[in-house]
């Protein structure tokens, strides 16, 4: 079986307009994927150059199948069939190492056809470090190279206004764009860099902060001989992912026109501000995995997928989703309502096998970031605590016992909660602490809710039936009127 070439399989190449920075999975099974689209189905012509951003030979490099790759991308499509389908990736173009070949990396800022930058290096990937110097080839952090790339294509062009970038970072923290341009700037000033290219950088350069969701579940160990089987061909970078993908990029209106989305309907909205696309996602795609979690684990179930197979915990959360958190988000209801079916459909992926305990991590923190504004919210907007969200909150409090019929299981979060909770539960089961006494404890945590929630009317009273119930009788019976 031969393996992945352009001799072997020749196709479409595209001139290099993009430079990536990150190799990894979730860009190629995502950006690359897009723009490869794009380029198919419209005039973009834009191909990729591969920036490897740290010092490694793992995993080898793109080169070795000259930028040539599989996605796999199957889940549930908007019918609700399952659908899997492979493309041939082209428009990766060639990897060049910052390390292994910094003048190589330089020489991409000398191409006046460059325009686009996109980049994965981790959510710590955009961060300042102390010792980067101007003349380290290259420095260490990602900001410091694109200083110094950004600073050699400035030179080289002698300032042209038009010979900017679009520099789209889709590292998942909050207005990456913004956080990426700080510190570029800093950069720029501790380097002491002439206040004309400090000036360029603002004015000729555009830096978008993003929204990215698409689960990527990278390489198939355990079913690449059936895929390779199906495909014809060898694949080292063969990259899975799910159906549904999302790109929000805060920018200017005219970058539709310019990555062609004018002319292909894809996934991508470019909007004057991510606050309200994720807060959507937060709440409703993270907020229903967090409500999800505790009380279907507690049920017997093991995974997101088997959940939504289960016609009470599936009611369960959708009705969570529809009736308590969408009506108090601020965007139009018919969106809402829209990323809503997306995520159930996402929830109900065969393909991925999402295990509750793993999301379960720091429970405690995504309640309170995920869930607690919105029940909040619908508190203030109705008068009363929204009955699904209340009792997700009950339900966490009785995760934290570590047991389910009979058997423990691992509960990871912060040291302090861990501690905490240990010590009320033994309280709890030595008849040293009421069901209300123990809820009031956790609820009182000021430091971790930012607030005494335990002052909230009517809070405490329905935490502690919603626990007395799952400890009576069971989350099954438990949860069954609110399903």
């Amino acid at each position: 079986m031969k393996t992945l070439n352009r001799r072997d399989f020749p196709g479409a190449q595209y001139p290099d307009r993009i430079i990536q920075f990150g190799e990894g999975n979730f860009l190629r099974a995502f950006v690359d994927w897009q723009i490869d689209l794009l380029n198919e189905h419209t005039d973009l012509n834009a191909g990729i150059v591969v920036v490897r951003p740290i010092a490694t030979d793992f995993p080898p490099s793109l080169n070795t199948q000259d930028g040539l790759y599989t996605t796999i991308i199957r889940g549930l499509n908007e019918q609700g069939e399952a659908v899997s389908d492979a493309r041939l990736i082209r428009s990766v173009n060639r990897e060049i190492s910052a390390y292994a070949d910094f003048d190589a990396f330089l020489r991409l800022a000398h191409n006046p056809e460059m325009r686009f930058v996109f980049s994965n290096t981790t959510e710590a990937g955009i961060s300042y470090h102390a010792g980067d110097r101007f003349d380290d080839a290259p420095p260490v952090s990602y900001p410091a190279k694109l200083t110094r790339l950004l600073f050699e294509r400035y030179q080289h062009f002698a300032g042209a206004a038009d010979k900017g970038w679009v520099i789209i970072p889709c590292e998942l923290i909050d207005y990456n764009g913004e956080a990426l341009q700080a510190l570029v700037l800093r950069y720029a000033s501790e380097w002491e860099l002439p206040q004309a290219f400090i000036t360029w950088l603002t004015s000729a350069n555009t830096f978008c902060s993003t929204l990215v969701d698409r689960i990527v579940t990278g390489y198939p160990r355990d079913e690449v001989a059936a895929l390779e089987a199906q495909t014809g061909y060898k694949d080292a970078f063969l990259d899975t992912a799910e159906h549904f993908y999302l790109f929000v990029i805060q920018g200017p209106a005219s970058l539709a026109a310019e990555l062609r989305l004018d002319k292909l309907p894809l996934n991508v909205r470019i909007v004057d501000d991510i606050k309200p696309y994720k807060e959507r996602k937060v709440a409703i795609l993270n907020g229903a995995h967090t409500a999800l979690v505790p009380v279907a684990f507690q049920a017997g179930i093991d995974t997101v997928g088997e959940a939504m197979n289960d016609a009470e915990i599936c009611a369960f959360v959708e009705k969570a989703i529809y009736d308590e958190i969408i009506p108090v988000l601020d965007l139009p209801r018919d969106e809402l309502v829209s990323f809503a079916s997306a995520v159930t459909g996402r929830f109900r992926n065969p393909y991925i096998k999402h295990q509750l305990l793993s999301i379960a991590l720091n429970g405690m923190t995504k309640y309170r970031t995920r869930i607690l504004p919105q029940l909040l919210a619908g508190q203030k907007a109705h008068g009363a605590l929204p009955p699904r969200l209340t009792f997700a909150l009950a339900a966490l409090i009785a995760f934290y016992r570590g047991e389910r019929d009979g058997e423990s299981y691992p509960v990871q979060d912060d040291a302090d909660w861990i501690s905490r909770y240990q010590t009320l539960w033994a309280r709890h089961r030595d008849g040293q602490m009421s069901t209300r006494e123990l809820v009031t404890a956790v609820l009182s945590v000021a430091d971790h809710w930012q607030q005494d929630l335990s002052q909230t009317p009517g809070l405490v009273e329905l935490v502690t039936a919603d626990l007395d119930a799952i400890l009576t009788c069971g989350m099954r019976d438990a949860v069954k009127p609110l399903c």
